[in-house]
């Protein structure tokens, strides 16, 4: 006689069929059992929520693990397939997370966030460490009491003036601003170069103008470069680099290092057609439909990937080997990398729609013939 898992049994049972049918979905009989049988044991699931994750893989079961993601900017396009990879890993694992933080970068907010995530005793906790004196309370409380916290996207390095964070996870953020103006300096000489940054201070993104400035610094080139503050909302910032080009118009070199002011970079050379007038180099960050469509149509001559589904798959992953091991296996430091995207490798960022980065939302196996380009 057949063996009948017990979860298979009792899910049956819940099923309004007739006598009939039941014995022989239970029997493996008939053209739409096993279909049935499935269905079956997903509705009792799905009823019943479990308080823990069954084995995966070749972990143990364990709880089901609740890890926080306390974001500066939670709604922020980029940060999409942030979300996806999070979702994915815990999807492997049997964990969850919550998204978390603030709309506009206020830093009072993320704080509030963290404390909240503390109070109600998640697994683990991954920040956005945008500012460093800030976080330096709440990692300390968090660690106290025995939750794990790693930074991603941004970092206060875990030194006299950062916070105690484990583990950064995210691209190097002042080795990619010094890369981005080293880019730049293969096509400028000399001339005026401005570098456009949303907000000014912020641990996610100060660090590159930091980076880019030094770059040209280090050159010993005739090149006068300005960082330009913007805004966090994406008009106000294109406004202000509008008028900046038209007080400018003998500019060499525009750059940006956040998603808004790329976009609004390559925005704003194409419509008063800058490189007909000169204009160098313009370059900056991240992936946006805009960013992308700019650089195919050349008004942008690059912009740095910085692997935004990693930011929240990985720290998954690494708070979860924490919690899994008693803390033995440690978060340790991960750059998810800087690759340039140019008009002689854009073209696949543009025709694949995935979640990896951010432009479709359905899982896909990505067929490709060959390797992406470094640009």
């Amino acid at each position: 006689m057949r063996k009948i898992h017990p979860k298979v049994e009792e899910a049956v049972e819940r099923l309004d069929l007739s006598p009939v049918t039941r014995r022989r979905l239970l029997a493996g009989t008939g053209l739409a059992s096993a279909s049935l049988a499935a269905s079956a044991l997903l509705t009792a699931c799905a009823e019943d929520e479990p308080t823990s994750s069954d084995a995966f893989g070749n972990f143990p079961k364990t709880p089901k693990w609740k890890f926080v993601f306390v974001c500066h900017v939670t709604t922020n396009p980029f940060f999409t397939p942030t979300q996806y990879g999070a979702e994915d890993a815990c999807k492997l694992l049997g964990a969850e997370y919550q998204w978390t933080g603030s709309v506009n970068s206020v830093v009072a907010e993320m704080v509030d966030a963290t404390n909240t995530a503390i109070s109600s005793n998640a697994d683990g906790i991954a920040l956005a460490v945008v500012d460093k004196a800030a976080f330096r309370g709440p990692v300390d409380k968090a660690l106290d009491a025995g939750i794990p916290v790693v930074s991603y996207n941004a970092d206060g390095a875990r030194d006299d003036v950062g916070t105690n964070r484990l583990a950064y996870i995210g691209q190097g953020l002042y080795e990619s601003g010094y890369a981005l103006g080293q880019r730049a300096l293969t096509q400028i000489d000399s001339g005026d170069v401005a570098g456009f940054i949303a907000t000014p201070g912020q641990l996610n993104i100060q660090p590159r103008i930091d980076g880019a400035q030094q770059a040209f610094k280090d050159s010993g080139k005739p090149v006068n470069f300005t960082a330009v503050a913007t805004n966090a909302d994406v008009t106000q910032g294109l406004s202000i680099i509008d008028a900046y080009v038209q007080g400018h118009q003998n500019v060499a070199g525009l750059l940006a290092v956040d998603a808004g002011s790329t976009q609004s970079v390559g925005q704003t050379v194409g419509k008063y057609k800058l490189r007909d007038k000169g204009l160098k180099v313009a370059g900056g960050f991240d992936l946006v439909p805009e960013t992308l469509a700019a650089v195919k149509a050349g008004d942008l001559d690059y912009t740095i990937d910085q692997q935004p589904y990693l930011q929240g798959f990985l720290p998954v992953f690494a708070l979860y080997l924490y919690k899994l091991s008693g803390g033995l296996i440690s978060p340790t430091q991960t750059n998810t990398g800087l690759l340039f995207v140019t008009k002689d490798n854009v073209d696949p960022y543009q025709n694949s729609k995935t979640r990896y980065e951010g432009s479709d939302t359905a899982p896909k196996l990505v067929e490709r013939s060959g390797p992406i380009a470094h640009g």
